[in-house]
């Protein structure tokens, strides 16, 4: 707010004129809170989508999911039936700590999570994210707490409300974490053909794999590995500074959102 008391740029962008007099702070507070809000990202990404017609292939997806650090520390991660009480510096080494009876006194929505064996579990949330095939185009996100049926969860909503009213079968490709079979049935029943990474045991079989858009489906999965970094190197989201499932999805859709506008003037160049 002080800085719109002499900088012009600042001036410039939220629209003021140079002898218009700024407004209290309070009325800043107020509109941003109703910025906040998860809904209003959602349209905001839908437009975003309507801008990049053309852009987008229609039927070929990849899904996947990243790790999103939440603003609380691992101090903060105490047991639920303690008292708020004063502690001894946080030591809790050698403590069995689990999200069934612990929960971050900081932001209690975060889940003690790691994507993978051998990398330290943090207060997390996870971000989803459901990215087209033809230029890697984010065509949906959303974000979620952390825990090991999340991104397969995430992944079946995303398709649910991408095949609904769709005449024509589209596929999306995944790693091997959604090769498990409730994730590939429930796939299949909602139209939509799975072209996940095979793992020992798992659901896809030859049925599947020995169709030649299978392997160009895997081809393609570094184009959601894309976003990610984009999101993570540039954007906010290697550590949010926001508390609260509600606000760390606003903040992932429109850092999604953000991401396409980016990207779409650019294809746009290419394709002239």
């Amino acid at each position: 707010m002080e800085q719109l008391n002499y900088n012009l740029l600042f001036r410039w962008f939220v629209g003021l004129e140079i002898d218009e007099e700024v407004w209290n702070h309070t009325v800043f507070s107020k509109n941003r809170d109703r910025l906040l809000n998860q809904d209003l990202a959602q349209k905001f990404f839908a437009q975003v989508k309507e801008q990049a017609a053309g852009l987008m292939s229609d039927e070929n997806f990849t899904v996947d999911g990243t790790l999103i650090e939440a603003w609380a520390g691992q101090k903060s991660f105490r047991r639920k039936d303690e008292d708020g009480g004063p502690q001894d510096g946080g030591n809790f080494h050698g403590e069995p700590r689990r999200n069934q009876t612990h929960a971050s006194r900081t932001d209690p929505e975060a889940r003690l999570y790691k994507k993978s064996a051998g990398q330290e579990a943090k207060l997390s949330y996870l971000g989803h994210t459901l990215v087209e095939n033809r230029n890697g185009l984010i065509a949906a996100a959303m974000t979620t707490q952390a825990d090991g049926r999340a991104e397969r969860d995430a992944a079946l909503l995303m398709l649910h409300e991408l095949s609904r009213g769709r005449r024509g079968s589209i596929t999306t490709g995944a790693d091997k974490a959604y090769d498990t079979r409730d994730f590939v049935s429930t796939v299949r029943e909602l139209g939509v053909t799975p072209h996940v990474a095979r793992r020992q045991n798992g659901a896809i079989d030859e049925r599947t794999s020995r169709h030649p858009g299978y392997s160009v489906s895997l081809s393609k999965r570094w184009l959601v590995e894309k976003p990610f970094g984009w999101l993570k190197q540039i954007g906010p989201l290697r550590k949010v500074k926001l508390r609260g499932l509600a606000k760390v999805d606003w903040l992932f859709v429109f850092s999604c959102a953000a991401f396409n506008l980016i990207r779409i003037p650019r294809l746009r160049a290419q394709s002239a």
